[in-house]
């Protein structure tokens, strides 16, 4: 599951990069900055959560689903804003939304992960 979650933070990073660029060099691509500062950002707090993880610095089972929510929201939240840019459709009806609600959990997750972790 660690593995698995660095590799797609790199993913994560990558698409960062590249929605950047498309914002950079398109017309009205707005959305598409917000979409890749999104994965960018949550990008590294996974890698940060998982070395925290691996300091015990958090509560396993919490930081890991707040790693996995990082990786979920915030796939949802720049898939819409991405899909609406260049599909001019929505990936289902408050994606971006959910996604950001998503990331706001996990967040929130993180801090839970560190109160409760063991000492």
């Amino acid at each position: 599951m660690v593995r698995l979650l660095i590799g797609l933070a790199g993913l994560m990073g990558a698409a960062g990069v590249a929605l950047a660029a498309a914002s950079a060099h398109g017309a009205d691509a707005g959305r598409l900055a917000s979409a890749s500062a999104m994965l960018l950002f949550h990008a590294t707090a996974v890698l940060a959560v998982m070395g925290l993880l691996a300091r015990g610095l958090l509560h396993g089972g919490i930081g890991l689903v707040a790693a996995c929510g990082f990786v979920i929201g915030a796939a949802l939240f720049a898939g819409d804003l991405t899909l609406r840019q260049y599909a001019g459709q929505s990936l289902f009806p408050m994606a971006a939304p959910t996604g950001g609600t998503v990331m706001i959990a996990s967040w929130l997750a993180v801090t839970l992960a560190a109160v409760v972790a063991r000492k």
